[in-house]
């Protein structure tokens, strides 16, 4: 029996792939569980337009953090704390610390896409990377200088 799934289903197949199964399988769980769905033209038709959306979205997406890569890269954000003597900070400079201070010059990146390679704990320039996509990251600086 050929189905078209709507879900993944664990040692069967994702979500929209068209699966053989036996017959008692598809009609006793997969249908009556609703995880799947008959194969007929329309169905088809349905999944293919799905599919071609999803594709899109995708592409767009990769194409904006592209973009914003392009926009922010090697870009210098400057970062205000507090520190003792000798410029060492109280504290450590964090991934949520650089993302309000790209927030604040119009960028909107959240604190997971910063990474830090080890601590800012002094005053200084510091490479950090942020990642946009999976497949996009970028390098900005990030100026850390003595309230």
């Amino acid at each position: 029996m050929k189905l078209i799934l709507l879900q993944d289903v664990k040692d069967v197949g994702k979500k929209n792939d068209v699966v053989d199964v036996n017959d008692g399988y598809g009609r006793n769980f997969l249908l009556k569980k609703k995880l799947a769905k008959e194969v007929t033209a329309a169905n088809l038709n349905d999944v293919k337009m799905k599919k071609g959306a999803e594709a899109e979205l995708a592409r767009r997406e990769l194409e904006n953090a592209r973009a914003l890569a392009a926009k922010i890269e090697n870009k210098e954000f400057e970062l205000k704390v507090k520190c003792g003597d000798g410029g060492k900070l109280y504290g450590a400079v964090t991934s949520m610390d650089v993302a309000d201070a790209m927030k604040k010059e119009g960028f909107d990146i959240q604190k997971k896409n910063v990474v830090i390679d080890g601590t800012i704990k002094n005053v200084g320039k510091f490479d950090v990377k942020v990642k946009l996509h999976t497949k996009v990251s970028t390098k900005v600086v990030v100026n850390v200088v003595a309230e």
